[in-house]
């Protein structure tokens, strides 16, 4: 499933793990009328079914299956924007297919691979799942995306957030995490992609650290960074108004 909505320049946001193409929804009500905005539930999240796949499911068969939807969609360049898990399947399209893109960006996401500590993290995790399930996951997790005074203060958007973690298959999520574990180390993109970069970071973002996010910033040939003071892991709902604003300088 992906929507498509206003017109002008085409713009792919593709949403992060435990999400789906909602979160870009005041990205969304702010950009469209300057752009063409195509927002897919990536498969096993909101309205698109889960890929069932005896084999391991990895960035690169998401990159594909954001490609199919510009195909059928007649589109043959675009900028992609990719939140969390949305920049590595964004690092895996723009690897196979730099030719589609006039530009993209990394919103609070990384061009690394996974250290080994943070593999162990996510194995962790894929054994609660199996355990506990989904929603039990998402309800421990989705809290700490957010800085800590964002979450004192907005707890109902939290809430509705965790409660959307009902949505999701135990399935889903595990794929998602396998595909984390699995991808390469990404750097090689973002030095040989000649357009525009984007890279937008929270400074107090626990699931990307800042450090790791600035030491990819000088890679591409250029770069567009914006740091988000206040935010952790979710500028687009902590941060709304400065990362719109950055959204439309880099797309203008």
């Amino acid at each position: 499933f992906y929507r498509i909505t206003g017109k002008g320049k085409p713009v792919v946001l593709i949403h992060g793990f435990g999400e789906d193409g909602n979160i870009w929804d005041k990205q969304v009500d702010f950009l469209q009328n300057q752009f063409q905005l195509i927002v897919p539930d990536l498969p096993g999240s909101g309205k698109s079914g889960v890929i069932s796949s005896q084999s391991a499911v990895g960035m690169e068969e998401y990159a594909e299956i954001i490609k199919a939807i510009l195909v059928e969609e007649k589109i043959e360049k675009s900028t992609m924007l990719g939140h969390s898990l949305g920049g590595y399947i964004t690092l895996a399209f723009a690897e196979k297919y730099p030719d589609m893109l006039s530009s993209f960006g990394l919103v609070h996401s990384t061009a690394f691979a996974d250290s080994e500590e943070k593999k162990a993290a996510r194995l962790k995790s894929i054994e609660f799942i199996k355990k506990y399930g989904a929603y039990d996951f998402l309800r421990t997790t989705i809290p700490g995306l957010f800085s800590k005074q964002w979450s004192q203060d907005h707890l109902p958007e939290i809430e509705t957030l965790v409660e959307k973690g009902k949505n999701f298959s135990s399935e889903a999520l595990i794929q998602y995490y396998q595909a984390m574990i699995n991808r390469p180390d990404r750097t090689a993109v973002l030095k040989n992609f000649s357009k525009p970069i984007l890279f937008i970071i929270g400074e107090q973002d626990n699931a990307v650290p800042f450090a790791q996010s600035m030491q990819q910033c000088y890679l591409p040939v250029q770069s567009h960074i914006h740091i988000l003071r206040n935010s952790a892991h979710m500028g687009m709902l902590e941060e709304t108004a400065a990362t719109n604003n950055f959204l439309l300088g880099f797309l203008q």
